[in-house]
């Protein structure tokens, strides 16, 4: 294996996990840094801390900072003794009543981000949102580190948020032609399951028959509308964000059950006889590539996801998956697989043991040392 390295990880959450967080950990402002981060990287949200573990599992120093988390930033700040500059307009924002909310201090969160790369000064800076620094920072910040790493697979930011990067990686291939076709370099790498989940997952009687959990947004209108039809006729089950971009009458509505994250999503799943998914095609083309693939196959699930290109290169369709291209087709295999439970448990069985052999998070990882060495030696 190639030589370890020291990397950051740098990410953010949702703020309306934080701000769920924060009410299930009602002392979580009192924790020290250490405990609120455990605390936070314990409820298996996105990657959590799957990189760092493993990577540490591996030989590397490693570890992840949820960037936009504002309590935990602070009491980083704090414990180390960081004096925080903000702006005037930071300064009022921050009086008004519940502005933290909404308007997480940007000022003082790139202050305190900045002090901690400069203590740490990693060979590897991994940014994990490409929105959240601005070019200048990261410039700024470059001068810290060796390598200047970044990896996307949502909708792009302006091209000028690519200029301080010095690799790009990304588990949509056309996502990498197109950083090549910018003069950007770029690799594919693929996302996928922190195997040491399956083994905390409630066992026994299924509870769902179908389930759907995650973004009713704009951005995922089209997917909305096939979770609309499909629900006609099949009792779905549905958990996410942004229930409020639904029109009224809505059936996805009427099974709604409110959000669901991290390791609670993750429970649903392993409750559930199958998981319905669909990718976004203004993100991901003809590529398959969102994080339902591995988690719902990882949690024992049937998984039933829209036929992509690539789909054979990480699954066999209609043995480890099962996969549909009109919502009729969609509609006609659920029902199948509702009637016939033994081949439904087989095809779940098969996609279970593939993610588990080979799209854990610590096979990743193996392949992030490999990637990363290669351009730290060059």
């Amino acid at each position: 294996m190639s030589k370890p390295f020291k990397i950051i990880i740098i990410d953010t959450y949702y703020p309306k996990l934080l701000f769920a967080i924060c009410r299930k950990f009602a002392e979580l402002g009192k924790a020290t840094y250490i405990e609120q981060r455990d605390f936070i990287m314990g409820q298996c949200f996105g990657t959590a801390d799957f990189y760092s573990s493993n990577l540490k599992a591996l030989g590397c120093e490693a570890e992840e900072i949820v960037v936009n988390s504002e309590v935990l930033q602070r009491q980083w700040a704090f414990e180390n003794g960081v004096k925080l500059n903000q702006s005037f307009l930071g300064r009022m924002v921050n009086k008004l009543p519940h502005s933290r909310k909404f308007f997480p201090n940007q000022d003082v969160l790139l202050n305190i981000l900045a002090a901690q790369i400069k203590r740490a000064k990693p060979d590897v800076l991994y940014m994990q949102d490409l929105w959240f620094c601005p070019p200048s920072f990261l410039s700024d910040m470059k001068k810290y580190v060796k390598l200047l790493v970044g990896q996307i697979a949502c909708p792009l930011p302006p091209k000028n948020h690519f200029s301080p990067y010095d690799l790009i990686l990304s588990s949509l291939p056309h996502y990498v032609d197109k950083f090549r076709s910018w003069g950007i370099r770029s690799e594919f790498f693929k996302i996928g399951f922190e195997g040491n989940i399956a083994r905390v997952l409630p066992k026994g009687d299924l509870k769902y028959e179908a389930v759907h959990i995650g973004g009713y947004g704009p951005l995922h209108l089209e997917r909305n509308q096939l979770l609309e039809d499909v629900a006609k006729s099949i009792d779905i089950k549905f958990w996410g964000y942004g229930e409020d971009n639904l029109p009224s009458g809505s059936r996805i509505m009427r099974n709604y059950n409110g959000e669901s994250w991290g390791i609670d999503r993750c429970r649903i799943f392993a409750q559930s006889k199958m998981v319905i998914t669909k990718h976004i095609t203004t993100v991901a083309g003809k590529y398959c590539n969102n994080m339902t693939l591995y988690e719902a196959t990882g949690c024992g699930a049937l998984l039933v996801t829209d036929y992509k290109d690539n789909l054979s290169e990480l699954f066999v369709p209609d043995k480890e998956v099962v996969t549909y291209k009109t919502v009729e087709e969609a509609v006609n295999k659920i029902k199948y697989y509702l009637l016939h439970e033994e081949e439904r448990k087989q095809i779940a069985a098969a996609g279970q043991k593939r993610t588990l052999d080979e799209h854990t998070y610590y096979n990743r990882m193996h392949e992030l040392i490999n990637i990363i060495s290669n351009y730290l030696r060059g």
